[in-house]
């Protein structure tokens, strides 16, 4: 994707994100103007006076620092402590990113995989599918010990990137991102992935809990951008231009939506969370009654259940294991949803007051008008297990980034305890 001079958004955040990390102290605020143009000439070596433009070749210069890691080719007498000191990294990260490599037994030309002296998930600038493929592929790369792969795709062939941590058999679900402007809760779920996977590699806790024995015990699966479609769209990721007048011809039908900021469902108007076959005759005639006849940004229940393949890759991917417990994250209002209904699984309410306790949200049944058709009420009404609706942050979405770090303060607890609350 070609940006110039002059543009806006988020994909020229992620080249001022690329050039902050390679060393300049730029601000990133998603204007290609002249400080972003002098940090990339002296990035790229170019000669003052020429075009200022990011191509294909640029960005793959950036890449290493989107993604957190580069590829080093071993030199004669290279050491792994030598490398290691070179790049400002420890040994053992090192030595992490490339298992079954002796450091005693290095060879001239080998390739190694060299994590960079910086988090691989930021949490500074917008998220977009383009940007989550970077990010899937720095974690698996730096901490081999991830699995990583895909459930799915989108509308619009994004994938559905998952990630897996721990080896136990105890298989946990955690998701994020079903609603476009809802998108934040993808950088605070993946900042968990990342702080456990560090924690695991260097032998400390995560949450006040040895990570080695969370990993020991319990497989945790998440998916942290079920909608990426809808998430590029808010955020003003290039889209097919096709795909992108469909969403204006869908949002002009509901003018008292804001677009882009008030859309929540995917590309095609439909709203993921109300997908899933629990009550969704019911969850129809109520978004009805309230107008919600056709696609829209937000609160369409489709034609039918599990026509959106976004939903349906959750609802296989959930088939397919024996998720113990799951949690879905959305914004906003500080709350905890435990219950579909009349159904409440063994521990489940239980689970959801230390939930309230570790994180300060408040514990609550859904609201009658929003109790049908979620990912939660599905499964906790299949398997009678708990489920969860976390809706974190305050205020009205999209909530600004700077809500990130309290969020995170607030979420670890609920992250760990998922795990170490189902036994």
């Amino acid at each position: 994707m070609r940006i110039v001079r002059g543009d806006r958004g988020t994909l020229v955040e992620y080249v001022q994100l690329a050039l902050q990390r390679a060393g300049n102290p730029l601000a990133v605020d998603g204007v290609f103007g002249e400080a972003t143009c002098k940090a990339l000439a002296a990035f790229t070596a170019k000669e003052e006076g020429e075009e200022c433009v990011v191509d294909d070749g640029v960005w793959e210069m950036l890449a290493p620092y989107l993604r957190g890691y580069l590829t080093y080719e071993v030199q004669p007498g290279d050491s792994f402590y030598e490398i290691a000191a070179r790049h400002h990294i420890s040994m053992q990260s090192l030595m992490s990113a490339n298992p079954g490599v002796g450091p005693l037994y290095l060879i001239p030309g080998m390739p190694l995989t060299v994590p960079l002296p910086f988090p691989v998930v930021p949490q500074n600038v917008a998220y977009s599918s383009f940007l989550m493929r970077y990010l899937i592929e720095g974690l698996a790369a730096r901490y081999s010990f991830l699995q990583t792969g895909s459930i799915g795709q989108s509308v619009l062939k994004n994938e559905l990137w998952y990630v897996r941590i721990g080896s136990g058999e105890r298989e946990l679900f955690y998701s994020a991102a079903y609603h476009a402007n809802e998108w934040i809760t993808t950088p605070l779920i993946l900042r968990f992935v990342e702080e456990y996977a560090q924690a695991y590699e260097t032998g400390k806790r995560i949450g006040g809990v040895d990570a080695k024995w969370l990993f020991d015990n319990y497989s945790l699966y998440i998916v942290p951008m079920v909608n990426p479609d809808g998430v590029d769209l808010v955020n003003g990721q290039p889209i097919d231009e096709e795909a992108y007048g469909m969403a204006r011809e869908i949002a002009a039908a509901y003018p008292a939506i804001l677009f882009p900021d008030g859309w929540k469902a995917n590309i095609e108007g439909i709203d993921l969370n109300l997908q899933f076959p629990a009550g969704w005759e019911e969850a129809k005639r109520i978004k009805y009654a309230q107008g919600y006849t056709s696609p829209a940004p937000r609160d369409y229940v489709g034609e039918a259940p599990l026509t959106a393949p976004e939903s349906t890759a959750v609802y296989n991917f959930t088939l397919e294991h024996n998720f113990r417990l799951i949690l879905a994250y959305h914004t906003q209002g500080e709350v905890i949803y435990w219950k579909y209904k009349d159904y409440e699984p063994a521990r489940s309410y239980d689970i959801a007051q230390y939930f309230g306790a570790v994180s300060g949200y408040a514990v609550e049944e859904t609201p009658a008008a929003s109790g049908n058709a979620g990912y939660k009420d599905w499964f906790i009404m299949t398997y009678d297990r708990p489920g969860y609706t976390i809706e974190a942050g305050m205020g009205e979405n999209p909530l600004p980034l700077s809500q990130l770090p309290g969020m995170y303060e607030a979420n670890l607890g609920i992250f760990v305890g998922g795990m170490i609350q189902t036994g």
